[in-house]
């Protein structure tokens, strides 16, 4: 996702299937439908559209969430409540924080496609989440990345070993240097 997405609190983390949702702007109904019909297990992935000034989550869904078994929240608008939600442990990551409470009266879509972060999440598609951002990972495609993951994780810590022997990056990246003046 856009890096925009981050966590709400230090530690937060998700690795957890998307249950996505979408709200009206100014408005979080959609929101407490989700936490009602979501999947335990699920993480709430959610579009508010061009209205990020808004609180659409706090402590009262936290609750009402962690309850029903759900993973975490990501939401492309503001959360409130932010020393709760550290102190429930419940995993959040938003693109702002806002004490004004939303309306909740106006139509939206839970279960459906949204775009989230710059990214459409569908149903089943794996969100991982953490201190450095959120990616979305389709569904279809999980056994190739886990597969492309621990192919770069051992290509990694090579690298870590060779580095600690005084080999360089530009050597075990194979890096061009011609373009860049050496004093």
């Amino acid at each position: 996702m856009l890096p925009r997405v981050r966590a709400v609190w230090k530690g937060a983390t998700i690795s957890a299937p998307a249950y996505p949702v979408r709200c009206s702007p100014g408005d979080n109904l959609a929101i407490h439908v989700a936490v009602a019909k979501a999947p335990p297990g699920h993480v709430l992935v959610v579009d508010v559209g061009d209205q990020e000034g808004f609180g659409y989550w706090g402590e009262v869904l936290t609750t009402g969430a962690q309850a029903r078994g759900l993973a975490g929240l990501v939401i492309d608008g503001g959360v409130r409540d932010v020393a709760a939600l550290e102190s429930h442990r419940f995993a959040a990551f938003s693109t702002t924080v806002a004490l004004r409470g939303a309306a909740k009266q106006a139509p939206g879509s839970v279960g459906t496609p949204a775009p989230v972060g710059g990214v459409e999440v569908h149903t089943g598609d794996w969100v991982v989440a953490d201190a450095d951002g959120v990616a979305v990972i389709p569904a279809d495609a999980i056994d190739a990345v886990l597969a492309a993951g621990r192919i770069r994780a051992e290509k990694e810590e090579g690298f870590f070993a060779a580095l600690a022997d005084g080999a360089t990056t530009v050597e075990l990246l194979s890096l061009d240097i011609s373009p860049i003046e050496v004093g």
